[in-house]
């Protein structure tokens, strides 16, 4: 992950500068992930959709189809 490098040409050449003779760190350390929040995105569309109520389930399933359908009809 590099780090953000200013805009202006001047700064960003001193930085660039810096990088170049080891004065200034070329990325940032790495963030460390909060694992809760990534065994919830591992479920992801899963544990969305059992949270859905039934009927916003039945409505979307017949959006994708319908969307399937529009789309095979203009293969054939």
């Amino acid at each position: 992950m590099a780090i953000n490098r200013p805009r202006d040409p001047i700064q960003l050449a001193h930085r660039v500068f810096l990088e170049s003779i080891g004065e200034a760190p070329k990325t940032a350390p790495p963030v460390k992930k909060d694992p809760a929040a990534v065994s919830l995105g591992r479920r992801g569309g899963l544990a969305r959709a059992a949270a859905l109520p039934a009927k916003r389930v039945r409505r979307s399933r017949l959006k994708e189809l319908r969307r399937v359908g529009k789309v095979r009809a203009k293969v054939h």
